[in-house]
């Protein structure tokens, strides 16, 4: 096995017991990035001479005895929306082309304090409003889009070209590009992960979370991302209270609430199936099924938009004005869309929103977790526009993307998707578990059980 093959739990073990330098680890990675990046486009850029300096700081701190903790000396990629100092933060944009970061974002501080190492920015669709990163192909199949907003960190991680990798997440963007792509990712409680420094695209709506090869893996680096920033008007003072890697298999006594409506209507067979073995796993690790019903769902994609969109076009209002030429043409239609809805339409949707807060904190009652599909397909071929669903309707591909992940955002629940199977061509396919806020340990538990009962994943595939 390689050094980039490696979790991040078991390069920190490696790198502990001075198996490994990190001076070796970080350039094993850079070296996979030089092999798969031409196939891939996942990076805007590579910053490895600043890797290489970090790795060898860090195995002079590891030599000395000084460790950080578990992602000391853990290459890692920032989403191209994340700021760090000395670095373009371009939004995958031409608008952005001149930007550079004169300091870290609270993210990027943070996991530099933990010791991680920056090896490069990821692609992401331009301003995160969009969710396929049509410049990223996915790691399972260049022919087919990566997902998005977070493409390009969910292709790194499933390439082994990062150890793990931070996205955002608006309306599924770290769940999405997650699940097509084979990792696991975690949209955290809203207000858990600051955003200063991050550019937005939605206040009310964005989150920041990690992308990483194993639930283990996300719990360990969520641990070095929580807590309260003042500097982010959202940012949560209290966080969960056990951060620690989920340990042991045995779910017995907790409650997995099954939708009966919403998350499996316009889902493919294959999804349908590797997600219901997978809720039966957890039933033989000792859960017990709830079949539930999920609220308010006429109302989702309505209150997502609603606020979304005008959120997005108040943030792009100047540049959108003195030089729109700049947006890639579906990025400025969505942006001049948002300049239609009234003040009215966006109060509506705050009401839904609230609304919706309060039928999904009275279905969490009944149950620890929801267990559903994190996307209704697998990836569509690149190009592709359209779902057609058997009985007739016609879905776009970014609507059928967000469908199913929407919910989280709306409401600011938690969510973790972790990878189920695969469908007969051998793409991937994810179940999200969605819990309480904050109820962040309780989602890794159930993910770490799940993931523990099967055999260890492979990296995709990549030549």
């Amino acid at each position: 096995m390689q050094p980039y093959e490696l979790s991040v739990a078991a390069a920190a073990d490696a790198l502990r017991a001075r198996r490994l330098s990190p001076v070796e680890l970080v350039d094993s990675v850079l070296d996979r990035i030089e092999q798969v990046e031409p196939h891939l486009r996942g990076y805007v850029t590579v910053t490895a001479e600043r890797a290489r300096r970090s790795a060898r700081a860090a195995a002079r701190e590891t030599a000395d005895g000084r460790s950080r903790g578990p992602l000391h000396g853990i290459p890692m990629a920032l989403k191209d929306l994340i700021d760090a100092a000395g670095t373009a933060t371009t939004a995958s944009s031409r608008v952005r082309a001149d930007h550079l970061a004169d300091a870290d974002s609270t993210v990027a501080a943070r996991l530099a304090a933990a010791g991680a190492v920056l090896v490069g920015k990821t692609h992401t669709h331009e301003f995160a409003y969009g969710l396929t990163t049509p410049q990223t192909r996915n790691a399972w199949d260049g022919e087919r889009v990566a997902g998005g907003s977070s493409g390009g960190s969910a292709v790194a991680v499933a390439a082994g070209a990062a150890g793990f990798a931070l996205g955002t997440d608006t309306g599924g963007s770290i769940r999405v590009p997650a699940a097509l792509n084979g990792v696991v990712g975690l949209k955290p409680t809203y207000g858990l992960v600051p955003r200063h420094g991050v550019t937005s695209l939605s206040w009310s709506l964005d989150h920041v979370g990690p992308l990483t090869r194993t639930v283990e893996d996300a719990a360990l680096v969520l641990s070095a991302l929580a807590g309260h920033d003042p500097r982010d008007p959202g940012s949560l003072v209290t966080h969960p209270t056990d951060d620690r890697p989920p340990r042991g298999t045995d779910l017995t006594g907790l409650r997995v609430g099954v939708p009966g409506n919403y998350y499996f209507d316009h889902v493919t067979p294959d999804v349908e199936a590797a997600v219901r073995r997978a809720v039966d796993r957890l039933a033989d690790l000792g859960a017990h099924l709830v079949e539930v019903e999920i609220p308010m769902t006429r109302y989702i994609q309505a209150t997502q938009w609603g606020l979304m969109v005008p959120e997005a076009t108040a943030y792009h209002e100047r540049t959108l004005r003195t030089a729109p030429d700049r947006y890639t043409d579906d990025v400025r239609i969505l942006l001049e869309a948002g300049e239609l809805l009234s003040a009215g339409d966006y109060l509506r949707a705050q009401r839904a929103r609230t609304l919706m807060r309060q039928a999904w904190q009275q279905l969490l009652d009944e149950v620890d977790v929801i267990a559903a599909p994190t996307v209704p397909t697998v990836a569509v071929p690149s190009g592709q526009e359209t779902i057609t669903w058997p009985d007739g309707t016609v879905e776009s591909v970014s609507d059928a993307y967000v469908r199913l992940s929407a919910p989280a955002n709306i409401t600011g629940v938690p969510s973790l998707t972790v990878p189920v199977g695969h469908d007969p061509a051998g793409m991937p396919i994810g179940m999200q578990l969605l819990g309480r806020p904050l109820g962040e340990p309780v989602l890794l538990r159930v993910g770490h059980a799940y993931e523990q009962s099967l055999p260890t994943r492979a990296l995709a595939p990549v030549a």
